[in-house]
């Protein structure tokens, strides 16, 4: 009877003697010579990626490994020290703690860039288009998701690195032209000067890359898992959750 079963997917089958994946055997064709970040891109695209498509896609995600770092931190440490199933629950908390707020501007620079983008129909004048979608935010009174940094005030120190990236490989696209080019016009709307932060170029990098757009909080989840990992390997190295804990929950105020 176990001979018989095969649990066959969009992705892939698996059976009794093999276990297929995108038409690959997994055991003998994938492991070992292919990475995880093109495993990812491959699984979501449908298609294997370049390498050039892998160094800007790996990137994306160890830039991103830290994001949301305090909050999360401290929601992961918090939980391991109180819950059951700690290790679990810790994951869980800390990607849900930084999963709307910090991971999700990500996703909502990358579909602010590509709504602007289909808005502008053939304009192909970057800095016009810009200007045009600051000027609107501002009209709305709504925030341009990857602008601005509570803590890289000046300048991300991820942002030049992953469009230098992408310019090397061929795939700085219109997406991150776009984004660079908010940069470049904010200040004259805005009157102030604001960094382009990591989280929103990263969401500009995936989209040039050809990712959907309701997927870049995933990569950013994905990414952000191997630093909560890091934690709370920390956690059990050097033990901090109390203090967290006695610093954060017992001064909170909880009203209704």
């Amino acid at each position: 009877m176990a001979e018989e079963l095969r649990f066959p997917t969009g992705l892939g089958t698996s059976d009794a003697d093999s276990i297929k994946l995108m038409g690959q055997d997994l055991a003998a064709d994938l492991m070992g010579k292919v990475g995880f970040g093109e495993l990812a891109f491959w699984l979501v695209a449908g298609r294997r990626p370049t390498a050039g498509e892998v160094r800007l896609f790996e990137a994306v995600l160890v830039a991103l490994a830290d994001h949301g770092f305090t909050p999360t931190a401290i929601a992961a440490r918090l939980t391991y020290l109180s819950a059951p199933d700690s290790l679990q629950g810790a994951l869980a908390a800390g990607l849900l703690g930084g999963g709307s707020r910090f991971l999700g501007v990500t996703e909502d620079c990358g579909r602010f860039l590509a709504d602007t983008l289909v808005a502008a129909g053939t304009e192909r004048d970057y800095d016009v288009i810009a200007l045009d979608a600051v000027r609107k935010a501002k009209e709305e009174r709504r925030f341009i998701p990857g602008l601005g940094h509570p803590v890289h005030k000046v300048q991300d120190p991820r942002t030049p690195v992953l469009i230098e990236i992408a310019s090397a490989e061929g795939l700085r696209g219109p997406h991150l032209r776009l984004f660079e080019a908010i940069g470049r016009v904010h200040p004259q709307v805005l009157g102030r000067t604001l960094p382009l932060n990591g989280a929103g170029v990263c969401g500009a990098a995936l989209a040039d890359l050809g990712l959907p757009t309701d997927l870049l909080r995933g990569f950013a989840l994905l990414a952000r898992a191997a630093g909560l990992l890091g934690q709370l390997a920390e956690e059990r190295r050097r033990p901090i959750a109390n203090d967290i804990y006695m610093t954060v929950d017992r001064n909170a105020v909880y009203e209704p």
